[in-house]
């Protein structure tokens, strides 16, 4: 077999991706331009892609046999147009879980407890002036007994609702799809989770059903003060209506994912005039160091079971 990966710059320099080899002929690309794709692809039997799109073009261009997505969701490839070519398309579910929970609460807790703010008041020389032992400028919100809202109760979701209960919150959820039933927590609809809830956490796929879902109007349903974290995808939330919320009613976010990414240098977020009510990362919540290395051996797992004929 002939395997390619176009964007091993997506799984870090820090994990090997040797175990490939045992397969076949193995070459890896550090990122594809789009106009690169079908060249480098043009012997390959397997590819391995984490953004890098798989469209009808290339499909057509090509002799694949396996795609191969490094990531959980499949919307960078044509799977409706793979599936009539009878090219299986395989992605690796899980294996980010522990990672995305880690830092959903790093996130959220860097926000209500202020933490930027003190650690700047310390380093800047502030205390050290103040004469007191403590300074009490910015208040800390508690998480216990707080109204944590859950859009998206799949094993993430699932693994988050755990957490924030050890931390005494009251958790509810709202299902994206519908079908989703948890006798351990309150199923809310999505309208009344908005309303009620001090922190709203979104763990849910970017589909038909979630593209555009909180938009102005539920925006305008969440408390003052309250906190909005995406950790799903971008597209799931209007970036417009977020940031003039946080900038007029006070709303707090954390935010892991855009629409655009990296993002545009208009994106309304990157210019808050209240930048210290959003905390903003760069897509990084499911990228541990152990989540990867559980993501490449997954990979290579999906291609094993392949050749296997699984």
């Amino acid at each position: 077999m002939n395997i390619v990966c176009l964007d091993a710059i997506t799984l870090g320099d820090d994990v090997d991706l040797g175990v490939f080899s045992s397969f076949g002929e193995f070459k890896s690309y550090q990122s594809t331009k789009p106009e690169q794709t079908i060249e480098r692809l043009k012997d390959a039997d397997i590819v391995i892609t984490n953004k890098v799109l798989i469209t009808r073009e290339v499909i057509d261009a090509t002799n694949l046999k396996l795609i191969c997505v490094a990531a959980t969701g499949t919307n960078n490839v044509d799977t409706e147009y793979a599936k009539t070519k009878g090219i299986p398309v395989k992605n690796v579910a899980g294996y980010s879980t522990p990672s995305v929970v880690q830092q959903t609460f790093a996130s959220i807790l860097a926000l209500i407890n202020q933490t930027a703010y003190y650690d700047d008041y310390c380093k800047d020389g502030s205390w050290a002036r103040s004469g007191i032992f403590t300074h009490l400028d910015r208040s800390i919100d508690e998480l216990a007994m707080m109204r944590f809202g859950i859009i998206g109760l799949g094993e993430i979701g699932r693994s988050v609702a755990k957490v924030a209960s050890a931390f005494g919150a009251q958790v509810c959820y709202y299902s994206t799809s519908g079908a989703n039933s948890n006798s351990e927590y309150e199923r809310l609809e999505l309208d009344e989770l908005l309303r009620i809830c001090d922190i709203v956490s979104i763990h849910a796929p970017l589909n038909e059903r979630t593209k555009g879902l909180i938009g102005e109007r539920e925006l305008s349903l969440m408390k003052n003060g309250a906190v909005l974290v995406n950790f799903g995808r971008g597209g799931i939330v209007d970036e417009v209506a977020l940031a003039q919320a946080i900038d007029e009613r006070g709303l707090r976010a954390a935010i892991d994912v855009l629409e655009s990414e990296p993002p545009k240098a208009d994106n309304p977020l990157l210019s808050l005039k209240h930048k210290e009510r959003l905390l903003l990362t760069p897509h990084i919540a499911w990228a541990g160091k152990e989540a990867r290395v559980r993501l490449v051996a997954k990979i290579a797992d999906n291609i094993k079971q392949f050749l296997q004929g699984a």
